[in-house]
């Protein structure tokens, strides 16, 4: 097989560490303080770390079971159904167009961390300052100036990567070893100013907006969504298995991948919670920035920015390539529309890639109007949940394969594999839940994923079409 052009182990778990070790890792640590206690915050993560590695054990197993469903965990929604029935294009279309609108407000959500990170040496990009007022609203010149930043980091990204998917990937290596190694320093560091008074009292009361105490289950609910957040991008690796240069890569990846962002989560976000006291925290718009200020002092503040500024670029490269991969490969398995199959010379999906880029400009106005904090926790949610059902789909996708036999040998895979499948289902769903409760997060994850059907008869109208395109790929 000709593996010029693939993709590497190294550089498919860079690819899993950086699209998962991304915004969250800036971000987070606030976001996860504003609802849930230490004690709220730490079962959370253990939770979800379990929930997550079953998860990658189910990615890990179809890849190697069902190497010709490339594409992402999405893809698996069609298999659900009859071959070719109505049932299994409609649902494996608004399964990947779902996943795909997570992508796209995954990727702002990077984009704006690299804005705030980047107020660190260029604070007028948080000046409250009037630029000009149209009736009732104020363009301040932070919120203009921030836009222009985001906006330029998109079409950059998309610059590089029409250069080659291996080179961008080897790009988005180098800045993962780097912030690898940037937070392993932050850690040891940090173990030197962790405070234990700053996490008393550890299951400290959380106030929803009617002002409402809320227990600490209802913290770890609350908790949950967010910190899945942390490990979206798990299946990155799965997303690009058809341009692997071994299939075997996947699953190793994948654990792996997982393994070293489940490491640098738990002991920055606890050391983070030891260092500044929960009001600051809550408060913060870069947490690990003011974090290391109040080590080292400004000095320090400016080498852990660069750190994240690096580590969020090599996070734009690989999510905005793995945004674009989605609907490609979806229309290579005659599911998605059939122009997403256009490729320039480089084997880009260049049409992906622009439509890709184009919607995620849009997403990018959130910025005008809101604060980087805010913007952030609007996509997380927002994405969070359109990537639920796909992870959902694949754990339903490999306890089917558990009942009905194929591709097993004997019992006892079936059987751990169905208890994995079990355990996995029942993680996603309790997310879902948790995620759902919440009116308004729940409306606007709907709206987004219906608004798949507008597009649906595109596809529904060009059967032979697709079906040409799928075997010609």
């Amino acid at each position: 097989m000709n593996t010029t052009g693939k993709l590497g182990l190294g550089i498919l778990i860079s690819l899993v560490v950086g699209n998962m070790v991304g915004s969250g890792i800036f971000m987070l640590p606030r976001s996860l303080s504003e609802v849930a206690s230490p004690a709220g915050v730490i079962a959370a993560w253990l939770l979800t770390g379990l929930g997550v590695l079953v998860t990658a054990l189910v990615f890990g197993n179809l890849a190697k079971r069902k190497p010709e469903l490339s594409g992402g965990p999405q893809i698996y929604a069609k298999e659900l159904f009859k071959p070719g029935s109505k049932k299994s294009l409609l649902s494996g279309f608004m399964s990947t167009w779902g996943y795909w609108i997570g992508n796209l407000a995954g990727n702002i959500a990077i984009i704006t961390t690299f804005a705030g990170y980047l107020s660190t040496f260029f604070p007028i990009l948080t000046s409250q300052s009037v630029l000009f007022t149209v009736g009732t609203f104020d363009l301040k010149v932070g919120n203009a100036l921030t836009f222009a930043v985001c906006t330029i980091l998109l079409w950059g990204t998309n610059f590089i990567i029409l250069r080659g998917i291996e080179s961008a990937g080897k790009l988005n290596f180098i800045a993962t070893a780097a912030k690898v190694a940037g937070f392993l320093l932050f850690i040891v560091v940090a173990l030197f100013a962790f405070q234990k008074s700053n996490i008393l009292p550890f299951t400290a009361p959380r106030y929803d907006e009617a002002g409402n105490s809320v227990s600490l289950f209802g913290q770890i609910n609350s908790a949950a969504i967010t910190t899945l957040w942390a490990f979206i991008g798990v299946e990155s690796a799965v997303v690009f298995s058809s341009r692997a240069k071994k299939q075997s890569y996947i699953k190793t990846a994948t654990i792996f991948g997982l393994l070293i962002a489940l490491a640098i989560y738990i002991g920055i976000s606890t050391l983070v919670m030891g260092i500044l006291s929960q009001d600051a925290l809550i408060s913060s718009q870069k947490p690990l920035i003011d974090a290391m200020e109040n080590i080292l002092g400004p000095v320090g503040g400016k080498i852990l920015a660069a750190v994240g500024l690096i580590s969020l670029f090599g996070s734009t490269i690989g999510w905005v390539m793995l945004s674009s991969e989605v609907p490609y490969q979806a229309a290579k398995q005659g599911i998605f529309i059939p122009a997403f199959l256009k490729e320039n010379e480089k084997g880009i999906p260049i049409f992906s890639l622009i439509v890709t880029n184009i919607l995620g400009q849009l997403f990018i106005f959130s910025t005008i109007s809101n604060s980087i904090s805010q913007a952030f926790d609007f996509v997380i949610y927002i994405a969070t949940l359109s990537y639920l059902i796909p992870y959902l789909i694949s754990s339903f996708f490999q306890l089917k394969l558990t009942i009905t036999g194929e591709t097993y040998k004997t019992k006892k895979e079936r059987i751990i594999d169905g208890i994995i499948g079990g355990l996995a289902t029942i993680y996603s769903i309790w997310v879902i839940i948790a995620g759902t409760a919440d009116i308004k997060t729940f409306t606007f994850g709907v709206i987004l994923i219906a608004s798949g059907i507008i597009f649906y008869n595109q596809l529904n109208k060009q059967p032979k079409a697709v079906s040409a395109n799928k075997k010609s790929a």
